[in-house]
């Protein structure tokens, strides 16, 4: 317990929806066993007020047909073959619909705490399920103690509730001994129907009490470490650092495809130092193309890669501005922006004694 201490005050993240996934997979859910036992006692009331009485008179006709003929009966004859033949098929009929009421209750007592699962990790061996030492553990833990006190709680609330119920019908109790069998079959279904009543409004009361504390429980135990978490995240979406070299090295990879296309630029805009936008156009262009851009120190390298392949360099703050925010690499410039470009490119190309472009063209 005391190993267990510093690990469990350690976890301080709420559990993820994998850890939350695969908990469920092991079979690890929230599940109260006072809710199971609300369930069988319902169904075990059902079974009482319903069904029994049916069943009990089926019963007793059957067997007062035996008893009325009963010197009719030849002993290993037809008729008495088939008598008990019939007997038999209605006993089992008897029994299998309780038995049927009550595995409904066990099914929907679990489907109510829990999604359905099948796994068979809590059935598979495990050496700290037979080891002794485990086992003493377990069996001076505080879940141990906390289960004995529930049972003590339980017997001693559930008994007086019994107690209140039965006892204003001693009188009725001590006269069924001379009373009619079928008055006393009447009379114990009666009392036996207040006393199931009494006990599943007491048991009712246990059982949400112990699901919500199951359930805080379970979840405590799914809880995580700041560690656990990140480790989490490596798995699922990768190791960061890595991702960052990764995104790095593209990135670095990027700029330099973007480098090696400015020697081929018709023209650099500038900031002048703070943003740089290099256009490449050519008759057999629809319109001028982004072929590289920066800021800061992406620009200054932008402009020395120009200055030394001679790639005219213009200064035109508003347009470098608008067009670093307005156009990526390798895309066509804005039309928002064509005249200004155009009259850039064509000073440009005059400057070279070449036919200028025109918006539009």
């Amino acid at each position: 317990m005391s190993d267990e201490a510093p690990e469990q005050s350690s976890k301080s993240e709420d559990p993820s929806q994998k850890k939350l996934e695969d908990a469920h997979k092991k079979g690890d859910v929230a599940k109260s066993q006072e809710v199971t036992t609300w369930f069988m006692l319902l169904g075990s009331a059902v079974v009482f007020a319903m069904i029994a009485p049916s069943a009990s008179a089926s019963l007793m006709a059957s067997l007062k047909v035996l008893l009325t003929n009963a010197d009719q009966f030849e002993l290993g004859g037809a008729a008495f073959g088939s008598f008990f033949n019939g007997l038999a098929l209605s006993l089992l009929g008897i029994i299998l619909l309780p038995l049927g009421i009550l595995s409904a209750c066990a099914v929907a007592s679990n489907l109510v705490q829990h999604r359905p699962l099948l796994s068979a990790d809590p059935i598979t061996p495990k050496f700290s399920k037979v080891s002794p030492v485990a086992g003493f553990k377990r069996l001076f833990s505080v879940e141990a103690l906390v289960n004995f006190g529930k049972g003590l709680a339980k017997i001693g609330i559930v008994g007086t509730a019994m107690y209140f119920t039965i006892w204003p019908e001693r009188d009725r109790l001590d006269t069924m001994m001379t009373t009619d069998p079928l008055v006393i079959l009447m009379d114990f279904q009666e009392i036996g129907v207040k006393i199931f009543t009494s006990v599943l409004a007491v048991v009712t009361i246990i059982a949400l009490a112990d699901f919500i504390y199951q359930r805080q429980k379970w979840w405590k135990r799914q809880m995580m470490t700041v560690q656990e978490t990140r480790e989490e995240y490596k798995q699922m979406e990768g190791d960061p650092k890595v991702k960052g070299r990764i995104r790095q090295l593209r990135q670095e990879r990027a700029r330099s495809r973007m480098m090696a296309a400015v020697p081929n630029a018709t023209v650099v805009i500038t900031n002048p130092t703070h943003f740089a936008v290099a256009l490449k156009y050519d008759k057999a262009m629809r319109a001028p193309v982004c072929v590289a851009k920066g800021a800061d120190a992406v620009a200054l390298r932008i402009r020395s890669v120009a200055t030394e392949n001679d790639v005219p360099i213009v200064e035109n703050p508003p347009l470098a501005r608008a067009l670093f925010a307005s156009v990526e690499v390798n895309d066509v410039i804005p039309g928002d922006h064509f005249k200004a470009v155009a009259e850039v490119i064509g000073f440009v190309m005059r400057l070279k004694g070449r036919s200028g472009w025109r918006a539009g063209a």
